[in-house]
C-alpha cells in the first residue's frame, strides 16, 4: 500500500511506526496495519482470533477506517499507553491538597497518550475567604495555571505535548476573568476554553434578566446576562476563545442520563463525558467511498460504508478491553458503560466527488443520509454483539426512550430490547488531524476543506516547525483525472469561502445523527464585523447543536495551517534578524535573592541592564549559588538568556516561558503565592526587573520637557568580593570584619 504523499510518509514514520532501538518493528504501513488488526484481534475467544484480525485488517486497507492515532501508535507496541484518546478527569474538590492529586491524575493520564478535561468550576472564586488559614482564595484561574505549566511539561507518550480542555459554568462568580483569560497570548496556551452554558441562562439572556453569580449558594454579584454574553462573543472574536457547551442540553440528550452526569468535554469537545469518563475513537474515511468520483451518477457505496460500520464497532469495542488506562477509576467508567466514538473523516472531499456542495442543501442532505446510515447499522452491530458478548454494565432498558434512540428502525429497536447494548454510547466525530493526513490528505472529520493547497507547519523534535506544502486528496483525484483543467467552483468550495451559516447548517445535520457531539470550528472571515458574528452561538443553539467553537484570524492566536503568501517584492523582503549587541565594558544592574526552600542554599540572580536610544533593557543575567547541583542548567539557561537580550526587541516573553515550568516533585510558595518551579521563580525575578525598567523609563519620559533634568536611576551595584567559603556575593564589613550573611563565615583583620 503506497502513501499518497511524502507528507503521509512522514507522518507515519514519525507519529505511527513502531520501531525500536535494534530496528525491528514496522517496516511498511501493511506492518502497521497487520499489528493493530492483530491486537485487537486478541480479544476475541481463541478460535475466532483469525477470522476477525482478517475482518480487521480488511476495514484498515486503503485506509476506508482509521483508528485514533493512540490505537495505531500503541496497540500491540507492549507500551505502558493508553489506546483511549478522551478523558474528563475527576470532579476537583475545592480542598489545596485534593486539587494537587487531581493534578497529578491529569499528568500521569497526559504522560500515557490521554487527552484530558476538567470542570474547574468546584474551585471557590477569587478572593473568597480560605477558613483555618485567614487567607484568600486565589481563585481556577490561578489554578489552571499550574495546570497549564504541568502540561507544557509533559511529553504526552513520548511524542507529543499534552492536549486540555478547561472548562467553567457561566454563573461561577470568575467566569468574566475566565472569557478574558485567552486575550494574555502567552496564557493558558496548553488549554482549550469552553463556558458551560445553562438553559437557565439562555433563558434569562432571553428576557434581558440580570444574572447571579454564585458559588456554594452565595451569591457574589448580580450582572446583566446580555452584558455577560457580549463579553463572551467580543472574547471569541478577539481571540478565538472561548467556545461554548450547552451542558443541560449535552445532558439532556445523553444515552447514559439515568446514571451519570456529564461535567465537560474532552479537549477537542467531540466527546461529552461524566467524572473519569473515557472514550476512544475511529472514523469511517467517506472518501475512500466513492468509486467513481465526479461522474455524473457518483454516489457513495452505501452497502460498504454499512459493512465498514458494523466491523468497525467491533473493532472499538475489543480496543475497550485490550487498553491500558492511566487511572483505576477510569478503567472501571470505560468497562462499565463500553462508550466508543465511531465517526467520519473525508466528509467534504466525498460531498465533491458527489458533485455536492458543502453547507447546501444537497450537501446537507447527503450528510444526513450517510451519517443516518451509519447510526442505524451501529446500534444493530452493538446489539448483536450484545447478544454475543453481553451488554454492557450499566445497561438499562430505559435507554430505548432516549432521545439519540428515537429515530432507529423498529427491527433495530426489538433486537436492542431483546439483547440490550454492548455500547452505552456509540458515534462523535473527531477532527482527525494527523490520521486525515495519513490517509492521503482527506478533508478532516466533518470540516470543509481548508484550502486546496496550502502551507502546513510541521512540529520538529527540537521544538521548533518547518513548513510543508501540501494538496488535498479532493484536488490530487482531479488531476489524475482531469490533468490541469480547472476543477468546477461550485463544488471546490473551503472554509476561506463559507459564511458561518453553512458550517451551522453542516454541524447542525451532524449533529442530528450523533450521540455525543462533533469536533468542528466556525471559520469565520477576518473582516466580518461583530455585529454579524455576535449571534453565531446563539444561531448554533437555536439548530440544536450540542457546543460550539469558532476561529476568526486575529492577532493574538496563530494558525497551524496557513495558506502560501505570495513572494514580497524583493524592496520589501524582511531585513535580516539582528545581530547580537557588542557588550559595553561598564554596565549596571541589580542582584536578587532567592530561597528556595528545597534548596539549603540561596540563588543569586543577577540582571545587567544597558541603555540604547535612551531606554535601559536588560542585558545579561548571570545566576548563581553554592549549590552545585543546579551549576549545569543555570549556566546554560544564563547563556541562552543573555543571547535574547542581546538581540533586543520585546523580551516579555522570557519571564512568561520560565513561569510556566512545572516541577513535578512540587513547587513551593513564596510570598504568599505558589510557584511551580524554582525557574518560575527566576522567571518572576526577571518580570519584576523588567517591570522597574519600564516603570523607570516612563517615569524619565514624563520628565523630558521639564526644566530640571530626570532623576537618576539607582541600581544595587553587584558586590565584587565573594565569600571564599560558600561563594557567596552576601559578603559584607562589619566592624572590622568580613561576614557573609548566607553561610556565617567570617574573618577579622
Amino acid at each position: 500500500m503506497a502513501f499518497d504523499n511524502p507528507l503521509a510518509a512522514e507522518i507515519w514514520a514519525s507519529k505511527y511506526r513502531f520501531s525500536q532501538a535494534d530496528q525491528s518493528g514496522d517496516q511498511a504501513i501493511e506492518e502497521t496495519w497487520s499489528r493493530v488488526a492483530t491486537a485487537v484481534a486478541e480479544a476475541e475467544p481463541a478460535k475466532l482470533r483469525k477470522h476477525w484480525r482478517e475482518r480487521f485488517l480488511d476495514i484498515l486497507q486503503d485506509f476506508q477506517f482509521l483508528p485514533a492515532g493512540r490505537i495505531i501508535a500503541g496497540a500491540g507496541t507492549a507500551r505502558s499507553v493508553t489506546l483511549f484518546n478522551c478523558f474528563v478527569m475527576g470532579q476537583i474538590p475545592d480542598d489545596l491538597s485534593a486539587i494537587f492529586g487531581q493534578l497529578q491524575e491529569a499528568a500521569r493520564t497526559l504522560q500515557q497518550g490521554g487527552g484530558v478535561g476538567m470542570d474547574f468550576s468546584t474551585i471557590r472564586p477569587s478572593g473568597a475567604l480560605v477558613r483555618g488559614v485567614g487567607a484568600d482564595a486565589s481563585g481556577p484561574l490561578s489554578f489552571m495555571d499550574v495546570w497549564d505549566a504541568m502540561c507544557r511539561t509533559i511529553l504526552s507518550a513520548g511524542q507529543r505535548r499534552g492536549a486540555m480542555m478547561g472548562c467553567l459554568r457561566i454563573d461561577h462568580p470568575d467566569i468574566e476573568a475566565f472569557i478574558d483569560a485567552k486575550r494574555d497570548g502567552a496564557r493558558l496556551r496548553n488549554f482549550n476554553l469552553s463556558v458551560l452554558v445553562s438553559d437557565a441562562f439562555l433563558e434569562a439572556l432571553a428576557r434581558d434578566d440580570e444574572w447571579p453569580l454564585v458559588f456554594e449558594g452565595v451569591t457574589y454579584r448580580m450582572v446583566r446576562a446580555a452584558d455577560l454574553w457580549r463579553r463572551l462573543m467580543q472574547a471569541t472574536y478577539d481571540s478565538a476563545e472561548p467556545g461554548v457547551i450547552f451542558i443541560d442540553r449535552v445532558n439532556a440528550a445523553n444515552n447514559l442520563a439515568y446514571c451519570e452526569t456529564i461535567i465537560a468535554s474532552n479537549p477537542c469537545g467531540e466527546q461529552m463525558l461524566p467524572p473519569y469518563g473515557a472514550c476512544l475513537l475511529g472514523s469511517i474515511n467517506l472518501a475512500r467511498l466513492v468509486p467513481s468520483p465526479f461522474e455524473p451518477d457518483a454516489r457513495l457505496d452505501e452497502a460498504r460504508l454499512a459493512e465498514l460500520t458494523r466491523t468497525a464497532v467491533r473493532f472499538l469495542d475489543n480496543v475497550i478491553d485490550i487498553s491500558r488506562y492511566p487511572l483505576d477509576a477510569q478503567e472501571q467508567e470505560a468497562k462499565a458503560k463500553r462508550r466508543i466514538g465511531l465517526g467520519v473523516t473525508g466528509l467534504a472531499d466525498a460531498l465533491i466527488f458527489c458533485g455536492a456542495r458543502y453547507g447546501q442543501q444537497d450537501g446537507v442532505d447527503l450528510t444526513r443520509r450517510w451519517l443516518g446510515l451509519i447510526k442505524q447499522e451501529a446500534y444493530r452491530a452493538s446489539a448483536e454483539l450484545a447478544g454475543e458478548k453481553g451488554a454492557f454494565p450499566c445497561y438499562d432498558p430505559q435507554i430505548l426512550d432516549r432521545p439519540n434512540l428515537a429515530s432507529l428502525d423498529e427491527e433495530t429497536r426489538e433486537l436492542i430490547s431483546r439483547n440490550g447494548l454492548r455500547n452505552g454510547c456509540l458515534t462523535s466525530i473527531a477532527p482527525t488531524g494527523t490520521t486525515s493526513l495519513l490517509a492521503g490528505n482527506v478533508s478532516s472529520g466533518v470540516e470543509p476543506v481548508f484550502a486546496f493547497a496550502y502551507t502546513r507547519k510541521v512540529r520538529q523534535p527540537d521544538g521548533g516547525s518547518r513548513e510543508e506544502a501540501v494538496e488535498d486528496y479532493a484536488l490530487s483525484a482531479w488531476k489524475r483525472l482531469h490533468g490541469e483543467a480547472p476543477p468546477p467552483q461550485d463544488i471546490f468550495v473551503t472554509a476561506q469561502t463559507l459564511t458561518p451559516a453553512h458550517h451551522l447548517r453542516m454541524q447542525a445535520a451532524a449533529q442530528e445523527m450523533i450521540d455525543s457531539s462533533i469536533s468542528k470550528t466556525v471559520n469565520c472571515p477576518e473582516e466580518i464585523t461583530f455585529d454579524d458574528f455576535a449571534d453565531i452561538y446563539l444561531e448554533g443553539w437555536k439548530m440544536g447543536c450540542k457546543g460550539l467553537t469558532t476561529y476568526r484570524p486575529n492577532a493574538i492566536t496563530g494558525s497551524v495551517l496557513s495558506l502560501a503568501p505570495e513572494a514580497p517584492p524583493a524592496a520589501e523582503a524582511a531585513e535580516a534578524p539582528p545581530l547580537l549587541t557588542p557588550r559595553p565594558e561598564l554596565l549596571e544592574g541589580a542582584t536578587y535573592k532567592l530561597k528556595w526552600p528545597e534548596s539549603a542554599h540561596a540563588v543569586y540572580v543577577t540582571i545587567n541592564d544597558a541603555e540604547f536610544d535612551g531606554v535601559r533593557r536588560p542585558m545579561e543575567i548571570f545566576i548563581n549559588s553554592k549549590n552545585m547541583e543546579h551549576y549545569a542548567w543555570t549556566l546554560g539557561l544564563t547563556r541562552m538568556i543573555s543571547a535574547v537580550f542581546r538581540r533586543g526587541g520585546d523580551v516579555s516573553f522570557v519571564p512568561e516561558e520560565l513561569k510556566a515550568v512545572f516541577d513535578p516533585r512540587g513547587g513551593a510558595w513564596l510570598g504568599g503565592r505558589y510557584v511551580p518551579s524554582l525557574l518560575a521563580a527566576i522567571g518572576g525575578v526577571i518580570e519584576r526587573h523588567l517591570a522597574r525598567d519600564k516603570a523607570e523609563g516612563e517615569h524619565a519620559v514624563e520628565h523630558a520637557h521639564a526644566d530640571a533634568p530626570p532623576a537618576p536611576v539607582r541600581f544595587k551595584t553587584v558586590p565584587s568580593r565573594t565569600c571564599p567559603h560558600c561563594g557567596s556575593v552576601e559578603l559584607v564589613r562589619r566592624e572590622g570584619c568580613d561576614t557573609c550573611t548566607d553561610c556565617g563565615y567570617s574573618k577579622c583583620g
